[in-house]
């Protein structure tokens, strides 16, 4: 049987992603964003957010073991997510 991948919107971030080493699933998630490909993005830093803010960020995108993170966890796993 053949593998699925899942649909994407924007297939060309999809594969650069998954030659990354992401996920499908993972690789998928961002391709699929309403902002996909697009550079400029003007949200703050990290360092800059409250812990609730960037615990809400790691949430979204599935970071295990967040709730246990401190501030400083939380950016080191958001960066290496």
């Amino acid at each position: 049987m053949a593998e699925k991948i899942p649909s994407v919107k924007n297939e060309k971030q999809y594969e650069a992603l998954r030659d990354q080493g992401y996920s499908k699933e993972k690789s998928a998630r961002i391709a699929n964003t309403s902002n996909s490909g697009e550079k400029g993005g003007k949200s703050e830093k990290y360092e800059e957010r409250t812990k609730k803010d960037l615990y809400e960020q790691a949430k979204k995108v599935g970071i295990d073991g967040r709730s246990k993170m401190n501030k400083k966890e939380l950016i080191e796993a958001l960066r290496n997510n």
